[in-house]
């Protein structure tokens, strides 16, 4: 079998009526099961659609967590308030992108930021 070059490649699929396109700015993407969480961090993920649905594929490397340790995280009462003073948000959402960020006080600091 004659093997093609990404420009033929990519004309037989704009023929068949799908379009490949590379999706930008992912940094994590997670599939989260019953008893585990699958991490691949800086991924590369293209989207596949054609006229019926989306499909994406996703190449990277895999880490594996456990399913519970992240859900239980419960952020101290200091570091919320250190969120609300630098951000000026209320208790509940510094709670929320503590929680959300797994404690990180920086990325809470500036997700909310960035609301």
């Amino acid at each position: 079998m004659k093997k093609l070059s990404r420009r033929d490649q990519e004309r037989l699929l704009k023929r068949l009526g799908i379009n490949l396109e590379e999706v930008e700015g992912i940094k994590e993407v997670r599939l989260i099961m019953d008893e585990k969480t699958i991490i691949i961090r800086n991924p590369t993920v293209f989207r596949i659609k054609n006229p019926e649905q989306s499909m994406y594929q996703i190449v990277g490397e895999e880490v594996e967590e456990g399913g519970e340790e992240k859900e239980s995280y419960e952020p101290s009462e200091e570091d919320i308030l250190l969120v609300v003073q630098q951000t000026g948000k209320s208790i509940e959402e510094a709670r929320s992108a503590l929680k959300m960020t797994n404690g990180d006080l920086a990325q809470a600091i500036m997700m909310l930021k960035s609301k």
